[in-house]
């Protein structure tokens, strides 16, 4: 993974909300366009401080491919000051952004900006040079038209979007909610992220990718399914040990058809996936309950809490206990800790989780540390907070 320069920090808070522009053209998809006004325009929780400017590239109201018009009260002057800028899409066929656009988006980047575009959008930063040398995805559709046109970014359209540090990239019409879930757990969380996801009606993290919607033979389509149903497995028990002959086993593969045939399929090898999955599940833990790291290290299959340690630290740049101070507050974990034990000693069970409503914005001083992108085991962490 290229690895951005660093850029200068920014922490949401009350005081201080992530800024977000979402950009808008004539013949922009109505869907694609409510999807990050959606995900981070509403207030789904405490501690998701943002604020959304819908910004327009043309002058006077804009008509949508649905037929209907929209007026903003932001334009191109907006994009260069935002933390955060969405392209929802673009036209096709194809054409370059204008220079405007183009001059507005470099200066955020250069601002420390992430860009994040949205299906089609993927075009719009690929036409910048921000994707050059690096992973990204598109609708599945149009990847040989990309490929063809960007031949200098590593084009991937099997997975639901691409975490590059400063630019994230996503695959067609609703992974854009899976990767705007993914900047929401970047940036807030895996807890507010959840919560988001509930409020939406929207899986927190899908399993598989874009993929599973090609058209392919029926024979690899079979085999998807069952590993599909093997995948959701894993997630659904990720406390037990999983080895690739055991795996190859359980779908009737050899050793080396397996291999080849997740990586081909996810777009990570199986030892990959299975560590961001168990990371991921001990995130949650960490920030929606109380368990211990040790329990938390076994419920999530690392077989010991030293090496949970290691790989969480190496992966996030943080130890355990300061991810669940960061996330949660010190004062609240100390102070629900201490409820729970009072309960204990006296008989009573302690209050459900959801009983909580007050959470504590997370200390600055470590969360600037955990605004880092997800990244496959053994990445070098990468800062891109502005």
């Amino acid at each position: 993974m290229t690895v951005p320069k660093e850029a200068e920090t920014f922490v949401g808070g009350p005081d201080k909300p992530v800024t977000m522009a979402v950009v808008a053209y004539g013949g922009v998809r109505p869907f694609q366009l409510s999807v990050p006004c959606e995900i981070f325009g509403e207030k789904h929780c405490d501690g998701v401080e943002t604020e959304l400017w819908v910004c327009a590239i043309e002058a006077g109201p804009l008509r949508t491919s649905a037929g209907f018009i929209i007026d903003t009260a932001h334009g191109l002057e907006d994009i260069p000051s935002a933390n955060v800028v969405f392209i929802p899409s673009w036209h096709f066929p194809y054409k370059p952004p204008p220079r405007d656009l183009v001059d507005a988006l470099m200066a955020a980047h250069a601002n420390g900006a992430i860009i994040v575009g949205l299906c089609l959008g993927a075009y719009v930063l690929a036409e910048l040079g921000l994707l050059d040398g690096k992973r990204a995805t598109t609708h599945w559709a149009f990847s040989d038209d990309f490929r063809r046109r960007f031949p200098a970014v590593e084009l991937d359209e099997k997975v639901l979007y691409v975490d590059e540090g400063t630019v994230l990239t996503s695959a067609g019409v609703t992974a854009g909610v899976d990767c705007c879930l993914h900047l929401a757990r970047r940036l807030f969380g895996a807890r507010r992220a959840n919560w988001i996801a509930r409020n939406v009606l929207a899986l927190p993290h899908r399993a598989g990718g874009q993929i599973q919607f090609i058209d392919r033979p029926l024979a690899e389509n079979l085999r998807d399914i069952r590993l599909r149903d093997m995948i959701e497995d894993i997630v659904q028990h990720l406390g037990r040990k999983y080895t690739i002959d055991s795996m190859a086993a359980r779908l009737g593969m050899s050793r080396r058809s397996f291999t080849r045939h997740f990586q081909q399929t996810m777009g990570m090898s199986f030892s990959v996936w299975l560590g961001n999955e168990r990371l991921t599940l001990a995130q949650r833990n960490l920030e929606a309950t109380d368990d211990s790291v040790e329990q938390i290290a076994l419920d999530a299959g690392f077989g010991s809490p030293l090496t949970f340690r290691v790989q969480f630290q190496k992966r996030l740049g943080v130890s355990p206990r300061q991810w669940r101070r960061s996330f949660r507050g010190a004062g609240e974990h100390a102070a629900r800790r201490s409820a729970t034990e009072d309960k204990a000693q006296s008989g009573a069970s302690a209050p459900p989780m959801e009983a909580v409503s007050t959470i504590v914005l997370p200390v600055e001083s470590v969360r600037q540390e955990l605004l880092n992108p997800v990244q496959p085991l053994g990445s070098r962490p990468v800062n891109i907070s502005r």
